[in-house]
């Protein structure tokens, strides 16, 4: 084992989704939008044109995403994955400055996987923003699915860009709106992966928006990347993501998330669980008997739920909303494991 790595924290760190026996037949592990795959989207992945390599430079793609957001085509920085982002912008901060990274309570696990295995250190207390060459943010968090607190102010109290705002749930936010104004938004890194929202999470693509005065280290970025970081589909769904079309079936689908989401927070409350409060297609929840003694026979009724201990918030579990169906699946499967 390479010096440094940790068996449980880099070769079995926990995700949601699938795992060796394949998908769950209710898979509440994931935060995919229920209501997907979006009908363009998919089209546009399965048109894609795989015989073929994509532009290595991605112009056409960056042109379109920057129009999308209304910045310079620079600004975009293509990846592999959000995953692949994080990894590779926590190397251009060794390699540029080096450093203490901040990391909210609670947020994804692989924030602290890249900065460990550059063995930068870890700031977790609010005050410490203040110096440290990687700051994340995400809102709404994970696994909470809430507002992060202070979000404004801890924006501002970040250098400029060494703050990464990490919106993977932005677009599936089913209450109020990201408190950040159009200058904070120009200081931080904007980490953007619309396949959650576009229902279409095996395919892995995504892109970060660089801070205002950013493109030496946009440009730095680009240079780690490996060749060909998005394959056709990739490019496919991001391409499709800046249509007028997808976004219209995406802000439809948000009406029926919110209905699946109330019913669904209330039947867990009828199952005795202390639900917790979200503003995202998911929420956390703490059952009232230990998930892990139910885990084995949840899955074997075709159930998965997420176990949030790896987020730093154990005895928790995360769902993402699900059918009616699926919910009341759930219900039986959890009754029938008692």
């Amino acid at each position: 084992m390479a010096p440094g790595m940790n068996a449980q924290t880099d070769l079995d760190a926990p995700h949601g989704g699938p795992d060796a026996r394949g998908a769950a037949l209710h898979d509440f592990s994931t935060n995919a939008n229920a209501c997907g795959p979006c009908p363009m989207a998919l089209r546009a992945v399965q048109q894609a044109d795989a015989s073929r390599y994509p532009d290595p430079r991605y112009t056409g793609l960056r042109d379109s995403l920057g129009a999308w957001h209304g910045v310079a085509p620079g600004r975009i920085v293509i990846a592999a994955s959000a995953s692949e982002f994080i990894s590779r912008i926590t190397a251009t901060v060794v390699q540029r400055r080096g450093g203490a990274v901040w990391l909210p309570q609670h947020g994804y696990g692989d924030y602290a996987r890249a900065a460990a295995a550059w063995r930068l250190g870890l700031r977790r207390e609010p005050e410490a923003v203040d110096g440290c060459s990687l700051v994340w943010c995400c809102d709404p968090s994970s696994p909470l699915g809430q507002v992060q607190p202070d979000l404004s102010a801890r924006v501002d109290a970040a250098d400029p860009g060494t703050c990464v705002l990490d919106l993977a749930y932005e677009p599936l936010r089913l209450e109020g709106h990201l408190s950040l104004d159009e200058a904070q938004r120009d200081r931080v890194w904007q980490l953007w992966t619309p396949n959650k929202a576009l229902g279409l999470t095996g395919i892995r693509a995504a892109y970060a928006v660089a801070p205002h005065g950013a493109d030496d280290v946009a440009a730095h970025l680009d240079h780690l990347a490996p060749s060909w970081p998005l394959g056709t589909h990739g490019v496919a769904l991001l391409d499709a993501w800046t249509h007028r079309d997808t976004q219209t079936w995406l802000s439809d689908s948000l009406d029926r998330l919110r209905e699946w989401k109330r019913r669904q927070q209330a039947l867990c409350e009828s199952l005795g669980w202390a639900v917790l409060p979200s503003v995202a297609n998911f929420f956390c929840a703490r059952p009232d008997a230990p998930h892990a003694s139910r885990a084995a026979g949840l899955r074997n009724a075709g159930i998965q739920l997420r176990d949030t201990a790896s987020f730093g918030l154990p005895g928790h579990v995360r769902l993402g909303v699900l059918p009616p169906a699926s919910q009341e699946a759930l219900a039986r499967a959890w009754r029938a494991t008692a």
